[in-house]
This record gives C-alpha cells, sequence and structure tokens, in this order.
C-alpha cells in the first residue's frame, strides 16, 4: 500500500508591519555613502513615508543603521536591501534590520530572515519565482523591475495564487501608485521617481511634498477598494 499522503507543510511567515501596513509605501535610498541619509529621511518621514529600506548598493549602510534607528526611533522604520547572500542578511539582521529585500528569488536568503524571525520581500519577475519566494516564507514578494509588467500583472497573479502578498518595485511612478494599489499590491517600492534630486543638492521640501503627494494616491486608492 502506498503511504499515506502527508498534510502540506505550514509555511511560517513573518507579518509586515504595521508602519507598512499603514502607509502602503517603501522609500528606496541610493546614496554615494550612507552617511547622507538622515536629512533624506527626515523629509521623507515628514511627508508621511517612513518605511525606509537601505540598499547595500550604497557603502557604509551597516554603520550608518544603527545610528539612524537611534535618531528616528519609532517614527521609522528600516529594512536592508540589495540583499543576495546569506552574510549579508545576517549582517542586515544584527545591525538592526526589521526587514530584508531581495533582487532574486534565493532560497538561503530567504530561509535565513525567516528563522530569525525577519519579514523578508525577495524580488522576482516570473510566476515560478514570485511563487517559489511565497513559499519560501516570504513576507511579501517584490515583482522587479515592475514596470516592465504594468499593474495588470499583479491582478493575473491572484487567479493561480490568490493569497500571494505583492510588493512592484523599479519603476514605479508616484501617479501609477493607485494603479498598483488597485491591482492589489500590498505597497509600492518607489526609489528615483519619489527621491529625485535629493541626494544631488535637491530641495528636501519637494521631497516633503512628494511623498506626501504619494500618500495621498496610496491613501485615496485603498479608500476605494
Amino acid at each position: 500500500m502506498p503511504p499515506p499522503e502527508q498534510p502540506p507543510a505550514v509555511i511560517e511567515r513573518a507579518s509586515a508591519s504595521q508602519i507598512l501596513l499603514d502607509t502602503g509605501t517603501i522609500a528606496v535610498l541610493r546614496a554615494s555613502h550612507a552617511r547622507a541619509y538622515a536629512p533624506v529621511v527626515e523629509a521623507l518621514v515628514h511627508g508621511g513615508v517612513s518605511s525606509i529600506e537601505l540598499t547595500l548598493s550604497t557603502p557604509g549602510v551597516f554603520e550608518e543603521l544603527p545610528l539612524l534607528q537611534d535618531r528616528f526611533g519609532s517614527a521609522a522604520e528600516f529594512g536592508v536591501g540589495t540583499v543576495t547572500t546569506v552574510d549579508e542578511a545576517v549582517r542586515a539582521i544584527e545591525a538592526g534590520a526589521t526587514y530584508l529585500v531581495t533582487p532574486v528569488t534565493d532560497s538561503a536568503v530567504i530561509s535565513t530572515a525567516v528563522e530569525r524571525g525577519v519579514a523578508v520581500y525577495p524580488g522576482g519577475l516570473t510566476p515560478t519565482e514570485l511563487y517559489k519566494g511565497w513559499t519560501a516564507g516570504a513576507t511579501a514578494v517584490k515583482v522587479f523591475p515592475a514596470s516592465v509588467v504594468g499593474p495588470g500583472y499583479v491582478s493575473m497573479l491572484r487567479g493561480p495564487f490568490p493569497g500571494i502578498e505583492v510588493v512592484p518595485s523599479g519603476g514605479v511612478s508616484i501617479e501609477d501608485a493607485a494603479d498598483w494599489m488597485a491591482a492589489g499590491a500590498l505597497a509600492v517600492s518607489l526609489g528615483g521617481p519619489l527621491l529625485g534630486d535629493a541626494f544631488k543638492g535637491g530641495d528636501l521640501r519637494k521631497l516633503t511634498e512628494r511623498a506626501r503627494r504619494l500618500r495621498n494616491i496610496v491613501d485615496e486608492a485603498r479608500a476605494s477598494l
């Protein structure tokens, strides 16, 4: 007789933070050095965008992360992005990152976060990659680069994967954030379209205005669902 069929394993995954659930927005920061982050973060927080991804393509992230946490306290949360190795994941968690973001679907990196109870948003584009990340325990999967497929792609994913949570990133603009939310995104992740010239001497008051506009668009889109 064949062995009895085993029930499917329960997938453990860390929940998205209350900040992300409340705001539906992530700001992705890249600069010449992480020392430049603090004034930009302050401008973003004033505009209502308080989930901040610090990318490892910027030098000094591990050293600056604890300083930013001390400065902003509960007003902001800081994740570490562009994580591609287990070593980077461990260092980020030990430095105090509240979540990890990856550009690819790497099971070992996802498992590292899951085992430590840290939210993780692995990147992928194809249904196979996104489903692999989701079933490995992702808090939500990052559709990257999102501008290649558009908001309708998220709606179509919900057909075969009705429970999947998605965060689009890469080419997402302030203006089309509403379409992504209407398609079922958990949050939207923006870099250049939100940051603009903030790291090149731009007016940080304008950055706060952009952040506020993004939040208004996201909030209105959510209210209409």
